[in-house]
């Protein structure tokens, strides 16, 4: 399997398992909330058979007071009943009869036009949630065997048809013209008892109607059953406040967050781990290749180098054989002239030979303190004969610098350059050598010259072997050039001297302060 196949499918693992990660927090943090809404929904519970307990403990004959559940109702909302309930939570109570009209209230008011609430038992806002729990009222029997629903007396202050002001029913006194005795027991199977508040659930094989108390049995039985319909407990509503349920959701949504942030850091880490590592083996595959090549090349040079040092003595042989034969005396004028041109050519064949075991030496670089100006003259005076020849005006300009270098390449570095300006230039030209400190550790040397100057195209080319714009270069100069400055750990370039020419910068030289 190759290297980028093997990303691929590491950088797939990666991401399926940072996928992983986001979807087990996310399924986390709703079980984090679904546990909250039950706990708030039990603490509802909790609330609800509190005020059943409260309610069972209080009622006497099937009826309680309006005021007693009122202030039941006020204590429980503000916390001074029950330790337990948490005052901060709990917002508003409230006690319905079977059609879901309040019998009591405490707290803020409640609004029910939202059908959810009745129909579905909660209904979650933004702020408050509410409940509806049942009022578990247990079965209450009278001394004849049947079950009594409780009933919720109007407050003293209303007014109700059948009512005394103070809450008791108005009975005829017996014998009177409106005496009637109350209306015998009788058996029904019906449910009304258990939507009026009660149970249908008794041990005794019949099931009664529920008795009524003594004083509403002279009551009729539509106004009874109104009477049960209107003021029997049903169910409690519960308001709370969702402040702990926000509070608990907000501190695990910020947990859940992290730890996705710590995986993604994770997962983004061992990419950038893996990535490194591919690079670093492929670069490690590279460096064997280039150093199996290196080697080969070295091999290769070494041959090269050793061929045309056993090519230059034959051929200086060649070369001496054509100066005999020109020296004859009796040798002909067109003997004599190509004996001259073999003589030319195996020059020039010499000094190509000279120039390629020059750049097949390895260099070894021995710094010492130089003086820059000094190297510069004595190369400006082993090219006087040429600079001479063509009339060229030449300028050594710059600082009095003392670098670190290899006094022997720096000779033959600045050699070639201005050989290479020599050429370059025609008749009447200019060149300038400068030395230029940029500052207290490094300098530049530069080599200007006014001829054609090198297109931009070709700037990065001409330090390549064999590479030449001069008709009678050899295209090794320059690559020498490179060799040395880069054995020195400097820099050359070819830059554009405006309006015509070219500059040869060598850059980073160190400044000696010694």
């Amino acid at each position: 399997m190759d290297l980028a196949r093997r990303s691929v499918l590491v950088y797939a693992f990666l991401a399926a398992v940072l996928a992983l990660v986001f979807a087990w927090q996310g399924e986390e943090h709703w079980r984090v909330r679904a546990a909250a809404k039950a706990d708030l929904n039990n603490r509802s519970k909790d609330i609800a058979n509190t005020v059943s307990a409260s309610i069972r403990a209080m009622r006497a004959w099937g009826t309680v007071r309006q005021e007693r559940l009122e202030m039941l109702l006020d204590e429980l909302v503000n916390g001074r009943t029950n330790e337990v309930i948490k005052s901060s939570e709990l917002n508003s109570l409230a006690l319905l009869n079977a059609a879901g009209d309040e019998l009591a209230r405490a707290g803020r008011p409640i609004d029910y036009s939202q059908t959810d609430i009745l129909q579905h038992g909660e209904r979650w806002g933004q702020r408050t949630v509410t409940f509806v729990n049942p009022v578990d009222l247990g079965a209450t029997l009278n001394s004849e065997g049947a079950t009594n629903p409780t009933v919720v007396l109007p407050a003293r202050h209303e007014s109700t048809n059948g009512f005394r002001e103070g809450g008791r029913p108005l009975l005829p006194r017996e014998g009177g013209p409106d005496h009637r005795p109350p209306p015998p027991d009788e058996f029904n199977n019906s449910n009304n008892l258990l939507e009026a508040g009660g149970t249908n659930s008794f041990p005794s094989p019949r099931q009664f109607r529920p008795r009524r108390p003594p004083w509403l049995r002279g009551m009729g039985d539509e106004e009874y059953q109104t009477l049960l319909q209107t003021r029997a407990l049903h169910g409690l509503v519960v308001a709370m406040s969702t402040e702990s349920f926000q509070a608990a959701s907000t501190r695990d949504l910020w947990l859940r967050a992290i730890i996705v942030f710590l995986a993604t850091v994770s997962v983004a880490g061992s990419g950038l781990a893996w990535r490194n590592l591919a690079k670093t083996s492929d670069l490690q595959l590279r460096l064997v290749r280039a150093s199996e090549l290196n080697t080969h090349l070295r091999e290769m040079n070494v041959a090269a180098a050793g061929l045309a040092h056993e090519t230059r003595n034959p051929l200086n042989i060649i070369r001496g054989l054509a100066q005999m034969i020109s020296k004859q005396p009796d040798c002909a004028p067109e003997v004599r002239q190509k004996s001259r041109e073999i003589v030319d050519e195996a020059d020039k064949v010499a000094a190509q030979l000279n120039e390629f075991i020059n750049y097949s030496r390895p260099r070894e670089v021995r710094r010492t303190n130089l003086a820059l100006g000094t190297v510069v003259n004595e190369v400006v005076r082993a090219l006087t004969y040429d600079i001479e020849e063509k009339k060229i005006r030449l300028q050594v300009l710059g600082e009095v610098l003392t670098i670190e270098a290899d006094e022997q390449l720096l000779r033959q570095a600045l050699f070639n350059l201005l050989l290479n300006a020599v050429q370059a230039v025609d008749g009447d030209g200019e060149i300038q050598v400068a030395a230029v400190r940029r500052n207290a550790t490094e300098a530049w040397l530069e080599v200007r010259d006014n001829g054609p100057g090198v297109p931009a195209d070709r700037r990065s080319e001409i330090f390549k072997p064999y590479f030449t714009t001069q008709k009678t270069g050899t295209g090794l100069g320059l690559a020498v050039v490179q060799q040395i400055v880069l054995a020195h750990g400097w820099e050359v370039e070819c830059l554009p001297n405006a309006p015509k020419g070219a500059i040869f910068r060598i850059s980073h030289l160190k400044v000696s302060t010694a």
